[in-house]
């Protein structure tokens, strides 16, 4: 327990002493709701050997944003932004890709809603069968665009909604 409180602690102090150059690093990545929804993807991709990119995530979401998880029955799990890096942060870390296969936006004024649909791979060029569909909401302020909360429901068999959003024109 001790190690999880340390753990957190370090990850909290991390964020608050890179935070100050954060702005110029990666203010392309805000520009628009492509380049945010690009730098979503390429945060949590990458080889067991890519440092975790901590620092970039948190300058793309808001300080305000939920992560939602819906389960085989539709059950949802919520939690910060924050709690999502304590596992991340306990587990050595695994090549793990997450690639975009197609993406539907809408935008209203300062808000956008996106659907994108993607594949979870062990290797960045080798396609698999795994597949979900994340409903991401994003606002724009102060000349950026900010992600406020993300959704994911994993495709099953009994649940095709990848392929069913893949089909759709």
């Amino acid at each position: 327990m001790k190690t999880k409180l340390l753990l957190v602690l370090v990850i909290i102090i991390c964020y608050s002493v890179s935070g100050q150059s954060a702005d110029h690093t990666y203010a392309e990545d805000v520009k628009t709701i492509d380049a945010i929804i690009e730098a979503y993807y390429e945060v949590v991709s990458g080889s067991s050997q890519d440092p975790w990119q901590f620092e970039r995530d948190k300058y793309i979401h808001s300080s305000t944003a939920v992560i939602n998880r819906l389960d085989n029955s539709g059950a949802i799990e919520s939690h910060s932004l924050e709690a999502e890096y304590i596992p991340m942060g306990l587990a050595p870390k695994k090549d793990f890709y997450e690639k975009e296969l197609k993406r539907s936006v809408s935008h209203f004024g300062h808000m956008a809603q996106v659907w994108s649909a993607f594949e979870i791979r062990n290797e960045p060029t080798k396609g698999s069968n795994v597949r979900g569909l994340n409903s991401i909401q994003l606002h724009y302020e102060n000349g950026r665009w900010w992600i406020d909360s993300w959704t994911c429901e994993m495709e099953t068999e009994k649940n095709p909604i990848v392929t069913e959003f893949l089909n759709e024109e």
